[in-house]
């Protein structure tokens, strides 16, 4: 299995990857309403599943044994894994010596249908975020002057 960054690389991939369906969202919407905002964004697909290859293949390993790690999990972290997996099994039908590990390692970098977040999260991140990716923004535009 390979490993594709640090956490800290990771959220920091995951706001931009938000912040970007946030713009997408802004500019195509006419009249905001930023609780809206929150909401469309949250159920915007997501570039990937926004969790370590590692947490994935714990989590799937534990469900494909029959124990039920979701019991305890937030509702749209129960979904996510339940998509992951439904992924994995597919993938290792198709690939019968694939492992676990390798699968969840595919699979979390495959498109998601949204970023498995709620719209209070969704505001939370885009407003943490939101000066720096201005002024990210800017200096590109400044660049091609």
């Amino acid at each position: 299995m390979k490993h594709r960054g640090s956490n800290m690389e990771c959220s920091e991939q995951r706001a931009v990857d938000l912040m970007r369906a946030y713009d997408r969202y802004v500019e195509s919407a006419g009249q905001l309403r930023m609780p809206d905002v929150y909401r469309a964004v949250a159920s915007m697909p997501a570039s990937r599943f926004w969790v370590s290859e590692i947490r994935a293949s714990l989590v799937v390993s534990a469900m494909l044994r029959g124990e039920r790690p979701l019991e305890r999990m937030w509702p749209l972290r129960r979904e996510m894994y339940a998509e992951i997996c439904r992924r994995v099994v597919e993938l290792r039908k198709r690939n019968p010596d694939m492992s676990v590990s390798d699968a969840c390692a595919e699979v979390v970098m495959q498109p998601a249908p949204s970023f498995y977040l709620t719209p209070g999260t969704v505001k939370v991140m885009i407003c943490r975020y939101r000066k720096e990716w201005v002024r990210r923004k800017l200096a590109r535009l400044s660049l091609w002057r």
